[in-house]
């Protein structure tokens, strides 16, 4: 819940889980902030929201976002190798990011982002805040044994999911008020047998393990089982992922303003949310 002391770092944090192209639904809580006018004054993620969250603090708009993926393939971002330390080279992913962030590094970003990645080598979660966004990020989503290590400074990096899918506790303690957005929900579903389905599905449980305490120190919480229909390399659907994301925001800020005479959800955040305030955290 929203401090009483107001002498915190930032007003508004935006915290974004992992979750592959599941991430995509991001893209409609960018649109559903910007229509309340509310723009984040830090953001937090993991994975696919840390590269929705690098895109989005870079200044582009969510539907500029949707056009750099709509129509792409898996393969325009990865390309198969001889499996030695990842089934995938990522190299295509980083060009992709050379070519369409306007900044380099996290200080040139019109929104302070912090990229969560795993410390393969030491075993422990590391937050990037500054240098290069590129490597980051890239590091960020390198699903082990999908996609080869990032190297950074010496040290092994890859998804930042295995240990903080959900980055609201990176957060937590500079911001007033806390949006959590959380697309990776587990539901049951049917997965080939093949090397990289049964990766993906194991991974699919580690990170839904380490997202429960996170989900509990949201402000807001938005998530929706709808999520979880989609697979985590599915370049099909980023339109209907994003209005998934939009809907389910619209409707978790809808049922706070009503709790709470129908003020603009953007009063709540600045000025303190009023007692016995319903906020909608779902099971």
């Amino acid at each position: 819940m929203v401090s009483e002391n107001r002498q915190r770092k930032y007003t508004l944090g935006l915290a974004l889980s992992g979750g592959g192209a599941k991430g995509f639904a991001h893209l409609g809580v960018f649109k559903k902030l910007e229509e309340e006018g509310l723009i984040p004054d830090v953001i937090a993620g993991t994975s696919a929201g840390a590269l929705m969250g690098a895109l989005f603090a870079d200044g582009y708009k969510p539907e500029e976002i949707k056009e750099l993926f709509t129509g792409r393939e898996f393969s325009e971002f990865a390309q198969l190798q001889l499996p030695k330390s990842g089934l995938f080279d990522s190299m295509r992913f980083r060009l992709f990011l050379k070519r369409h962030l306007r900044a380099n590094t996290f200080e040139e970003l019109k929104i302070p982002l912090i990229v969560v990645a795993t410390d393969l080598d030491n075993g422990e979660s590391h937050l990037f805040k500054s240098g290069s966004i590129v490597d980051a990020v890239t590091a960020s989503c390198s699903i082990p044994i999908i996609f080869n290590p990032v190297v950074i400074d010496g040290i092994h990096y890859v998804d930042g999911g295995l240990f903080r899918n959900f980055p609201v506790s990176v957060i937590r303690n500079e911001c007033e008020f806390v949006i959590g957005v959380n697309v990776s929900p587990l539901i049951p579903q049917k997965y080939k047998k093949t090397i990289f389905h049964i990766a993906e599905r194991s991974y699919h449980y580690m990170f839904r393990a380490n997202t429960l305490e996170d989900r509990e120190l949201c402000d807001v919480l938005i998530e929706a089982e709808e999520f979880g229909q989609y697979k985590t390399f599915d370049l099909e659907n980023v339109n209907q992922i994003s209005e998934i994301g939009y809907d389910r925001a619209s409707l978790v800020f809808a049922n706070i303003m009503n709790s709470a005479g129908n003020k603009p959800i953007k009063e709540f955040i600045t000025k303190g949310m009023p007692e016995n305030t319903s906020l909608e955290k779902p099971a």
